[in-house]
């Protein structure tokens, strides 16, 4: 019996490196591929030899990716072709409009390979199931349509959140700050001072861990990697936390080998290392120490925050690192909202290393490691 024909399918876009991208991936999945550079050429395209699934630009030259979505469907035979729409614009008016125009299903650039793969897939059993079931293929597509628009708005949110609530924050924080260099401010003015300028930074802390929560979502934490020396990070983020750790009742103190370096976002770095010691100062008891220590470990460096607080059980270690999780001994009142760690864990896996907890009995020693700069 001959083995079936591949499926075809046709990328329409107008760069030349998203059209080969997308052609050296399928055809590396056995599918037979064809490429048209735009609208105009994707229906001639189309009339010649309709595809079985269709990879189709939004914003391009002359007739763009919903037009050409719309006119391919008024064709004889166009209505059953699956067709998925792959666009660098991420938001709810884009998605709005290539449901309005047919489009089967909604993906964003840049894309993984096996994304690209599995959504094509999908597209192609969609179609078939469509035919033999079109009322329960357009009940499941409703339902997915649905989904994707709730996570965009979602996302829309978190930015439109991020973005309005970062001003007021600074502003905040900038009234904290002239207060402390009034030199005639009372000690009472001046503790207060502290303490709003604290809380500020520890908002403006939670706003940014926000948005990079979102970003590594859309696949767009990326870090910007160069030479950073571990002491100057430690420096910075015991500066910015020792009036929070002395209101705790609490002392920041710093170990290890000193003049390392890893090869690291510095910005994500140092909202990684303020994160884990917030964590610490949290959990360690009044009167204890919050050592901070760097070593050199398996050719980079490991990060040490070590605390004498109840520690973490070691079933739940794990489920720390996950979002909104307080572990089940976590007490309501306390300002863990569950992001921190889980932002620790996206921005250290990001550069590639790993993070982990330890027992400290008593406490815990949360621990990061991170490759060293090459050469």
């Amino acid at each position: 019996m001959p083995a079936p024909e591949p499926a075809t399918i046709m990328v329409v876009d107008d760069n030349p490196e998203n059209r080969a991208l997308g052609q050296a991936v399928l055809e590396d999945e056995g599918y037979r591929v064809v490429l048209a550079t735009g609208g105009e050429h994707a229906l001639a395209l189309f009339d010649r030899e309709p595809p079985d699934c269709i990879l189709l630009d939004v914003r391009m030259p002359g007739l763009d990716g919903p037009a050409t979505c719309e006119r391919i469907r008024a064709r004889p035979g166009g209505a059953e072709v699956p067709i998925v729409f792959v666009t660098a614009q991420r938001d709810v008016e884009t998605f709005d409009r290539t449901v309005a125009a047919g489009g089967d299903d909604f993906m964003t650039k840049p894309f993984r390979p096996p994304e690209l793969v599995a959504r094509v897939e999908a597209a192609l059993k969609l179609r078939r199931l469509a035919a033999e079931r079109l009322e329960l293929y357009s009940m499941v597509k409703q339902q997915r349509d649905d989904l994707q628009r709730l996570q965009l708005q979602k996302e829309q949110l978190v930015a439109f959140l991020v973005h309005d609530l970062k001003n007021p924050v600074n502003a905040i924080e900038l009234g904290a700050e002239l207060v402390l260099r009034d030199r005639d401010a009372s000690p009472r003015s001046r503790r207060a001072a502290e303490k709003v300028r604290d809380e500020g930074r520890s908002l403006s802390r939670m706003i940014m861990t926000l948005l990079d929560l979102a970003r590594a979502d859309e696949g767009r934490l990326v870090p910007v990697r160069a030479p950073v020396a571990v002491d100057a990070v430690v420096a910075r983020v015991l500066g910015e936390l020792d009036t929070r750790a002395e209101a705790g009742g609490v002392r920041l103190v710093t170990a290890g080998e000193p003049g390392l370096a890893i090869s690291a976002d510095a910005d994500l770095i140092q909202r990684v290392l303020e994160n884990l010691v917030e964590n610490a100062i949290r959990h360690a008891p009044d009167g204890s120490e919050v050592e901070v220590s760097a070593r050199a470990a398996d050719g980079g460096v490991e990060l040490r925050v070590r605390d004498a607080g109840p520690g973490v059980p070691a079933e739940q270690r794990d489920q720390v690192f996950e979002r909104f999780s307080r572990g089940d001994g976590a007490e309501p009142s306390r300002a863990n909202r569950g992001l921190g760690l889980a932002f620790c864990k996206l921005a250290v896996e990001a550069h590639g290393g790993r993070i982990w907890i330890e027992d400290a009995a008593p406490g815990a020693v949360l621990c990061c490691w991170i490759s060293r700069p090459a050469g």
